[in-house]
């Protein structure tokens, strides 16, 4: 699935492509992917420009004119390009937006999960998933104060915690693996069991890995491109997820994978021992 880094990354690609090109028509190939009837879908965005794109956790939030903005959630192998005209469809292309500059925007998806909801701009945090979205991993939004409020208030462990998008938005399972490589965590760690210098390096090191990942156009593993149809590079800089079996970058021990909350899980077993509760 996309994370905050190569959504951002493919919100910057269709700001340089499409921001300020106009639609003249819509074609819903897949009408399970939107909230609205496809006659309506259609009707609405006909004539609208696009006149920016912006980001919320692993959402884009395509604004329109006429206060119009599209939700779009790419899930796990969503994806979005820019064709020309005549260019041919291919079977995965599920939603084509026609520019009247001679373009298409095009969503494509193996899998069929991702989803557009079209809403009037200024309700959009009503649409599921952003209701409940925690802070943004920045460093004016990610405060110390919160993680240890929302740490000692949980038992789950820290892996999956940090899944959950109602705690820190943008955080999936790579650089939830790799973030806790970083701080010595280990991913089978009660949340409520972190000290207050545990919480401190991991806050750091999600802001600084999620930025560094942003700098590298994201990752890419199965199948993600950018809007260019480019690979993304970060994948060249991991330290423990895909790594079973390599040597642990930092100590040499063998890198471990295990099944955490249905998600495979990778992590050094002598930097990441798992801990009980002690004081700083």
């Amino acid at each position: 699935m996309p994370e905050l880094p190569e959504v951002e990354t493919v919100r910057r690609g269709l700001t340089q492509l499409v921001k300020g090109s106009t639609i003249q028509s819509v074609d819903v190939l897949y009408a399970k992917m939107i909230n609205l009837p496809p006659n309506d879908f259609k009707k609405a965005l006909r004539g609208k420009t696009i006149e920016k794109i912006d980001r919320r956790g692993k959402y884009l939030l395509i604004r329109l004119s006429d206060n119009l903005t599209i939700v779009s959630h790419l899930r796990m192998e969503g994806k979005y390009d820019v064709e020309p005209e005549d260019s041919p469809v291919g079977k995965h292309t599920h939603i084509i937006f026609h520019l009247t500059d001679g373009r298409q925007l095009r969503y494509n998806d193996t899998r069929k999960f991702g989803r557009m909801n079209l809403v009037d701009t200024g309700t959009e945090m009503q649409v599921a998933g952003l209701k409940t979205i925690g802070p943004e991993p920045t460093e004016d939004n990610l405060t110390v104060d919160y993680m240890q409020k929302i740490f000692s208030k949980s038992r789950k462990v820290i892996k999956p915690f940090l899944l959950d998008q109602s705690n820190i938005a943008g955080l999936g399972n790579i650089y939830a693996d790799e973030v806790l490589w970083l701080s010595k965590i280990n991913p089978q760690q009660p949340a409520n069991t972190l000290t207050l210098r545990q919480i401190k390096e991991l806050r750091k090191n999600i802001i600084a890995e999620l930025a560094k990942a942003i700098a590298g156009h994201g990752t890419t593993v199965h199948s993600y491109s950018t809007a260019y149809g480019e690979a993304g590079s970060f994948q060249n800089q991991l330290n423990v997820y895909g790594r079973e079996g390599e040597p642990c970058p930092r100590c040499g021990t063998k890198i471990v994978k295990i099944k955490l909350a249905q998600r495979g899980t990778h992590f050094c077993p002598k930097c990441q021992p798992l801990r009980g509760v002690k004081n700083d």
